[in-house]
């Protein structure tokens, strides 16, 4: 009940920042929906709560509601502080060069809302299954919840004909999400339009800036005209550089009409420049490096690029973070959340035909959410970039590359540059996503790969290629390390796409949202493999396996998607296990064994018959000793399973099949073998 105060609060709050929506110079039209969808979401929840809760039970039937409604209330404290920036009395210039191309509002806040919603919504159905005390009525909840994760609904359209309304992706949602940026586009060119017009001779420099303005911004597709002379930037009043960043001197952070930037500085054949660096420029993704504006000076044959400034590269942030003290850096929600946005970010890349080539921690940037206490950063991927572009230079504004960066690098990329070959290899999709796994292993661990390793250079990378991989020192779950090795299979193809990882690490996020007690000794694991339910999904599901973005709309009917796969495979499971468990416990147990999809059927009316009642309490005489224990026996176990789960004392409730499941959890002894498997072990 807290934790659903608190977002109503946070409403309260936008409720009365968007009285000055009029204020909201840049993205308005994003900042209205954002917080339409907001309250539409806790219109919903509040009204499911409502219908299918206790309030008396609040205190010990809602438990498992208390984790996905506090992740649920970060998100919107997180929407409210880019609403109260989009607001900030700032230079409308400034506004308009760091915000105009910043499209967080949807791609970052709603997804993340959009998220997290899901899981409060499976969670309220967890606790509606086991409100009140009235069997019956109990039972019929678990078959009406069955029935709604029926493999009917594994369609797009069906599911959005269905639940849009439940899950926030009704047809109107949908269109105002999509206009929305396209009126904050029309409303920035008609606001620069009408500033250059009103720019007066002595406003030259405001002028110009106008025109840079115009030129990235007008239209949808990359600008392909000139680039601006470089004296614009460094001419101006207010520029100053503060300091150089990194060992290189390629990035500087700088002050310009008073915000903090980044530039890259660096020198080159311009004219080939300019069509790859007006496609960079067109690039918008919340967890890429966005590159603001671009400056060149044709004569000194310099260019500079001007970026939003992070505070510091992901692997001086691990560092800082470690301690003796601290086993791992992070706690699981933040690790998995850092690795979402480090896969979102590549899907997007990959989605539009870029691969990075040398993605490793000093190339993914981290910046502060908020003010929370819980750890969680913004993370941008950097050091992309197009062929001619890349040549110059390093790609880090933080930290030249290390010595030994053919750790992060996939053994066919190894194998290439022994032969001293072109690393065409470098440069594709399979490549960054072993990458990926290298780096998740080091959020996971605070370790980078091999650092305890006795072989260095040529030798590590001969073993790198014969299939050695870095070794978990700890146990480690099972579902994010079998994900990172599933990443780092020496065959290319065996590796997932980006899309797909981001689809199991969204599960996974679920996963941890409903069993909170992770960080225990012996902590509760998943019934089922989330890659295989990722491999299930994308052979039945039309679509599934081959799109290369996500649209956010599509993350309710994925998160939906994942849950129905779950429990069609748990019920497949404990049928299999039913079936060797014995023709005796077959003959106990019979088709009244409650499962996850065929919840608690007809015994409870056998059980509330007067004839039922009279044949339990008289039985025959005639029986023998034996007869009767065994008859007894049968009808004891008859009576176990009309009995509703139990909340278990101290611990979060699960889900409704993870409560009958407690044989297929895999013991904690399994899971700590499974984190010192190196990667040769793998199937």
């Amino acid at each position: 009940m807290e934790r659903l105060r608190q977002i109503g609060e946070v409403l309260g709050s936008l409720k009365a920042l968007m009285v000055f929506k009029e204020e909201i110079k840049i993205n308005r039209n994003q900042c209205t929906v954002l917080v339409e969808i907001y309250n539409l979401g806790f219109d919903v929840i509040a009204d499911e709560m409502a219908q299918n809760l206790k309030f008396e039970e609040r205190l010990t039937k809602w438990k498992v509601l208390d984790q996905p409604l506090r992740e649920l209330h970060r998100t919107v404290k997180e929407g409210e502080a880019y609403i109260r920036q989009c607001l900030e009395p700032k230079e409308w210039l400034v506004k308009a060069i760091c915000l105009a191309q910043n499209n967080d509002c949807v791609e970052f806040h709603i997804h993340n809302f959009f998220m997290c919603f899901c899981i409060a919504m499976e969670a309220l159905e967890v606790a509606s299954e086991v409100a009140g005390c009235d069997q019956c009525e109990i039972q019929k909840k678990r078959i009406l919840i069955s029935k709604k994760y029926e493999k009917e609904w594994l369609d797009r359209k069906l599911f959005h004909w269905k639940f849009g309304k439940q899950y926030l992706v009704t047809n109107d949602t949908l269109k105002k999400i999509e206009a929305a940026w396209n009126s904050d586009r029309r409303m920035l060119l008609d606001a620069i339009d009408e500033k250059r017009k009103l720019a007066g001779a002595g406003m030259k420099q405001e002028g110009r800036i106008l025109d840079i303005l115009l030129n990235n911004y007008e239209g949808l597709e990359p600008s392909k005209g000139k680039m601006f002379p470089s004296s614009i930037l460094v001419g101006s009043k207010d520029y100053q550089v503060r300091r150089r960043l990194g060992n290189g001197s390629q990035y500087k952070e700088v002050q310009w009409m008073g915000e903090s930037l980044v530039v890259r500085h660096f020198f080159g054949e311009v004219e080939s420049l300019i069509p790859e660096i007006s496609q960079l420029s067109a690039l918008m993704h919340p967890n890429i490096m966005n590159f603001l504006c671009a400056f060149t000076d044709e004569e000194k044959k310099e260019c500079l690029l001007v970026m939003e400034l992070m505070n510091k590269d992901l692997g001086s942030h691990i560092k800082e973070v470690c301690s003796p003290r601290r086993r791992v850096p992070f706690s699981l929600p933040v690790a998995v959340d850092i690795m979402l946005q480090i896969a979102r970010g590549m899907q997007y890349l990959h989605s539009q035909k870029i691969y990075h080539g040398d993605l490793n921690p000093s190339n993914i940037l981290v910046k502060m959410r908020g003010s929370s206490l819980e750890g969680y950063v913004h993370v941008k991927v950097s050091g992309f970039g197009l062929p001619t572009v890349k040549k110059f230079g390093p790609r880090s504004p933080t930290t030249q590359a290390s010595p030994d960066s053919f750790i992060w690098y996939a053994p066919e990329v190894l194998a290439e540059q022994d032969q001293g070959s072109t690393t065409n290899a470098r440069y594709t999709e399979k490549a960054d996503v072993y990458s990926f796994a290298m780096i998740s292993f080091e959020l996971l661990t605070g370790k980078v790969p091999f650092e305890e390793g006795h072989l260095q250079g040529g030798k590590m990378s001969r073993n790198i290629r014969a299939g050695e991989r870095p070794l978990f020192p700890f146990p480690s779950p099972k579902y994010l390390t079998s994900l990172t090795k599933k990443c780092w299979q020496a065959e290319p193809s065996q590796r997932p796409s980006f899309s797909s990882i981001c689809k199991t690490l969204r599960f996974i996020s679920r996963f941890l949202a409903l069993n909170p007690d992770h960080s225990q000794p012996e902590p509760i694991a998943p019934a089922i493999d989330y890659c295989e339910l990722e491999t299930v999904l994308s052979k039945n599901v039309a679509g599934w396996a081959h799109s290369e973005t996500t649209r956010v709309a599509d993350v309710p009917f994925q998160m939906f998607a994942y849950r129905a796969a779950e429990k069609e495979r748990i019920t497949i499971n404990l049928k299999d296990k039913n079936s060797e468990s014995g023709s005796e416990a077959s003959v106990c147990e019979d088709d009244s064994t409650p499962t996850p999809e065929d919840p608690f059927s007809t015994p409870v009316a056998l059980s509330n018959s007067p004839s039922s009642s009279d044949n339990i309490r008289k039985p025959s005489t005639k029986k023998s000793g034996d007869a009767k224990a065994s008859k007894t026996s049968g009808q004891q176990n008859k009576a176990r399973t009309q009995r509703p789960p139990q909340l278990a004392c101290g611990r979060s409730m699960r889900m409704n099949s993870e409560s009958q499941l407690q044989p297929m959890v895999m013991s904690p002894n399994r899971r700590r073998r499974s984190g010192h498997v190196s990667d040769s072990e793998i199937a």
